[in-house]
């Protein structure tokens, strides 16, 4: 079957659905590359990729080229499931013959549910979707195809047998190619990534046990399965090649320094390739392991610390302690490793002396720059069934983990801390964290190094800035 495989629009400057870990707008234009629906359409060299929010493209936009497939695979999120039952509506009344699935996490948890949310739809997956969606453009019936829920001709949903999850992952054709075939590089941002910038996964899954952490808990599993190192490094000799323009490969496996050995060996790959590198780290890689992958091109490390309180990090399962994580920051900062700290307000245990404690470990371990999300509660997590066990997630509004716009909101309200001073805590970290010499001379010095890096800061800052205004807006109109 000719097939789509689709990143629908849903809010503006929302990528979700793509891949993204926090399933909202950020602070600043980014996005992510959709990798997950890259990787299965590699297995289909006749399909397209349409990745709709960072192309600005409408839904009017996608409904047009409805006619021209057979199969339409959307990949969906929790937050944007509503919207995008509406954009597949559209497509089937565009194209009655059109055959239409929904894959994500979402799917994975809910199927049923988002079976009857989205009556247009005819099959989610129940996992890894790569091989599903394969065997039905192939022509299987919806029977014989593992992994699924499908819609019968009388209207009953029929769950088959689930899917084991894909260990050659070898075998899956690299995503690179797609990329060049079906995107525009240019048109996806990270702030604290070099732009362009191209993002890929050297493996699935994830040993830790973070209770917030989607991927691991859902679609990916807490088993590590990784390509092999001579896989990646061949792909990434082959992506310098098509992209002569990037000036950044990011591996965006979930924590890509768990196997060191694997992560030296290819770093020591890219070394030779004079290629310039990030990655997801966890707050405990060695001195020497830091080291080996510095003299080889990393430049980045993205740090997920979330809290400077230990007993926050017990609650969750994060598997680090605080003296480690300032040891590791003080490690990256003796190499010229630069990290981009990610931080989450609301998690089970915090109160405001706790956020405090989290700032103050922040300007302490004082990463280039961060991230402060909000805890989500997404279905399937470990944090989603101890928020409903215990009364933290009210059932009004368990489904407002957006806002009107796609901005993240704080959802989860404890007894000495309720979700409206989380919001305010929120933008008071951002502006105690930023607003302090370091970092104030940290942008202004690499501004005046770089032009493009001055109009790409200034832009941010304006973006920044009307975000949190529209946030603020929001919360207005809701207390009103």
């Amino acid at each position: 079957m000719r097939t789509l495989f689709l990143n629908p629009p849903s809010f503006e400057g929302f990528d979700g659905g793509a891949g993204a870990r926090y399933q909202a707008r950020r602070e600043i234009r980014s996005f992510w590359y959709p990798t997950w629906l890259a990787q299965a359409a590699a297995l289909l060299p006749d399909s397209v990729l349409i990745d709709a929010p960072p192309q600005d493209l409408s839904i009017d936009d996608v409904v047009a080229r409805a006619p021209e497939f057979e199969l339409l695979i959307l990949h969906t999120s929790t937050p944007s499931l509503a919207q995008d039952s509406k954009t597949a509506a559209r497509m089937k009344e565009a194209n009655p013959r059109l055959r239409v699935g929904l894959v994500g996490s979402h799917t994975m948890i809910l199927p049923e549910e988002t079976l009857h949310t989205a009556p247009a739809v005819d099959f989610v997956t129940t996992g890894e979707f790569d091989y599903v969606v394969k065997e039905i453009a192939e022509g299987r019936s919806f029977e014989e195809v593992e992994g699924i829920v499908w819609r019968a001709s009388d209207g009953t949903l029929v769950r088959n047998k689930d899917r084991a999850p894909i260990h050659d992952l070898d075998a899956i054709p690299w995503v690179t190619d797609v990329y060049a075939r079906d995107l525009e590089v240019e048109r996806y941002f990270i702030g604290y990534l070099q732009h362009p910038y191209v993002s890929l996964y050297t493996g699935r899954g994830c040993r830790s046990r973070c209770s917030f952490c989607l991927w691991p808990q859902t679609i990916a599993g807490h088993l590590y399965r990784t390509r092999s190192a001579e896989n990646v490094i061949a792909e990434m000799a082959h992506a310098k090649r098509i992209f002569p323009q990037v000036k950044e490969f990011f591996f965006d496996d979930d924590t890509f320094t768990d196997d060191r050995p694997r992560a030296e060996e290819i770093a020591r790959g890219l070394g030779k390739l004079g290629i310039t590198w990030s990655c997801n780290a966890k707050a405990n890689v060695p001195y020497e392991t830091l080291k080996i992958l510095k003299e080889n091109g990393l430049r980045l490390l993205l740090v997920g610390f979330e809290s400077g309180n230990q007993q926050i990090l017990n609650n969750i399962r994060k598997g680090i302690k605080l003296e480690g994580a300032l040891e590791f920051a003080q490690n990256c900062h003796k190499l010229g490793i630069l990290i981009h700290g990610t931080f989450i307000l609301g998690l089970p245990g915090e109160t405001r002396e706790t956020i405090e404690e989290t700032l103050a470990f922040a300007k302490k371990a004082d990463p280039y720059s961060l991230q402060v999300s909000l805890a989500a509660p997404y279905p399937g997590t470990e944090l989603y069934r101890q928020a409903m066990e215990n009364g933290w997630l009210p059932q009004a509004r368990e489904g407002e983990l957006i806002q009107s716009e796609g901005i993240q909101e704080a959802v989860l309200s404890y007894d000495d801390l309720d979700s409206e001073t989380i919001h305010e805590e929120l933008e008071r970290f951002y502006r105690d964290y930023y607003l302090r010499p370091g970092p104030i001379l940290r942008i202004v010095r690499d501004m005046l190094r770089d032009r493009e890096v001055m109009k790409r800061r200034l832009r941010e800052g304006w973006e920044f800035f009307s975000f949190m205004a529209k946030r603020r807006h929001e919360r207005a109109n809701r207390s009103a």
